[in-house]
């Protein structure tokens, strides 16, 4: 790759950042009411991004071998109950990879 087309290509990606930072600030000016669809937009989609991070972590368990998928699943717990007790989504995340990199690296 020539120096100029790593300059379009830095100078791309920094535009379309960019556009998706400043878009919505613009669709969605201040006094004006936010569309019902976005509304919904913005309460299911953490809560289905969450479940599907849960499916892509556990499409490769392998129940036959080794743990079983013990780790994965006792990690799971551990996530469900951090997010019960604290109601805190970074917090849940957090403890959930700790538990699971301590048991896969640990014991299992």
């Amino acid at each position: 790759m020539t120096q100029a087309q790593e300059i379009m290509t830095i100078a791309i990606c920094v535009a379309g950042t960019m556009a998706t930072r400043f878009l919505p600030f613009l669709i969605f000016r201040e006094g004006r009411p936010v569309p019902p669809y976005v509304q919904y937009l913005g309460k299911a989609l953490p809560s289905a991004i969450f479940a599907m991070l849960v499916v892509y972590c556990l499409k490769n368990v392998d129940f036959a071998s080794g743990a079983h998928g013990l780790p994965e699943f006792v990690s799971i717990a551990a996530t469900v109950a951090i997010h019960l007790w604290k109601r805190r989504m970074l917090l849940s995340i957090l403890g959930g990879t700790l538990c699971y990199m301590a048991l896969v690296q640990l014991v299992f």
